[in-house]
């Protein structure tokens, strides 16, 4: 809509955090867009953004205005996505939070799949640390959260929750690799390649190790956790990941995986849902539905 153009002027400068990537991204110059702003604040008769040498920052006026515009985006995104429902153009935009353990494989397909069915819906897909995912519910700047380990569960309405397997992925040639299971210390004798904290993955190794009494000392540390795979490729080393991010063709990349025993600690948990009290857009809620079955289906 027209009228909301501005607001989206607003919001794209409080991503970037730039006058100059903003306008980028929009298509207008610099100058233009900040003549716009200034007239915004003209017009509020406060300003809303602090200036810095490094980028542009909302203030509490800008934060207070930055929940309104967000509010009245996902208002229309919704409306839109209901109109085209009634019309049976089956489009709207969907916004997803997630985290790497679901980035990987399963969420791709699912998308790829959903595209062939509805091929009017867009997708934005923003990777986020643990924690942050459902937490980015609260502004509607994403629709829906599919994490492994929330940490914030209070205001996000689940659909979906199922414990998630681990396994430890080795070369083919590893002297643990004929094994049908593995326990956290039999995995200490080797090199370990482990998620940085705090991922989902190593909260759950660390809470085993913990509790059998065995010390987790990385060889390598690191966020990427194709990184960590392809670092078990001929070498002695192990990685770990979790069912919803095992590679179904390991054994293209000389690789195997062997289920990690967790000695009674809990799996972790991978949960999908929104936000509490929030109405969905039709598209979003309809992809919702689509993850909460695919999930079910496999992980039952």
């Amino acid at each position: 809509m027209r009228h909301q153009q501005v607001l989206k002027y607003i919001e794209k400068i409080a991503r970037t955090g730039s006058l100059r990537s903003a306008a980028e991204e929009l298509g207008i110059t610099p100058s233009a867009l900040n003549r716009r702003i200034l007239g915004i604040e003209e017009e509020l008769g406060v300003e809303i953004f602090e200036r810095h040498p490094a980028g542009l920052r909302p203030n509490i006026a800008g934060e207070i205005l930055l929940k309104h515009i967000r509010d009245q985006l996902a208002d229309m995104e919704r409306v839109k996505s209901r109109i085209a429902d009634l019309s049976g153009m089956r489009a709207g935009h969907i916004n997803i939070a997630t985290t790497r353990e679901v980035v990987a494989y399963f969420l791709p397909d699912l998308i790829k799949q959903h595209l062939t069915e509805f091929p009017a819906v867009t997708f934005g897909v923003n990777l986020h640390e643990r924690g942050e995912a459902e937490n980015s519910l609260q502004d509607n700047s994403n629709d829906i959260a599919i994490v492994f380990e929330p940490m914030h569960m209070q205001d996000m309405q689940t659909v979906y929750a199922g414990p998630q397997e681990m396994f430890v992925v080795m070369s083919q040639d590893h002297p643990l690799a004929g094994r049908e299971n593995l326990h956290i210390y039999d995995c200490t004798d080797f090199p370990l390649l482990l998620p940085k904290q705090p991922e989902g993955i190593r909260q759950v190794l660390d809470e085993v190790a913990a509790k059998v009494g065995v010390p987790l000392e990385p060889a390598v540390e690191s966020n990427s956790l194709d990184l960590l795979r392809l670092m078990s490729q001929d070498s002695l080393a192990l990685s770990f990941c979790l069912a919803i991010n095992l590679r179904p063709d390991l054994d293209k990349a000389r690789l195997v995986s062997v289920p990690l025993h967790l000695g009674g600690v809990p799996a972790g948990v991978l949960a999908a849902g929104y936000l509490k009290g929030r109405t969905l857009p039709v598209a979003a809620a309809r992809f919702l539905e689509t993850v909460n079955k695919q999930l079910s289906m496999r992980f039952a």
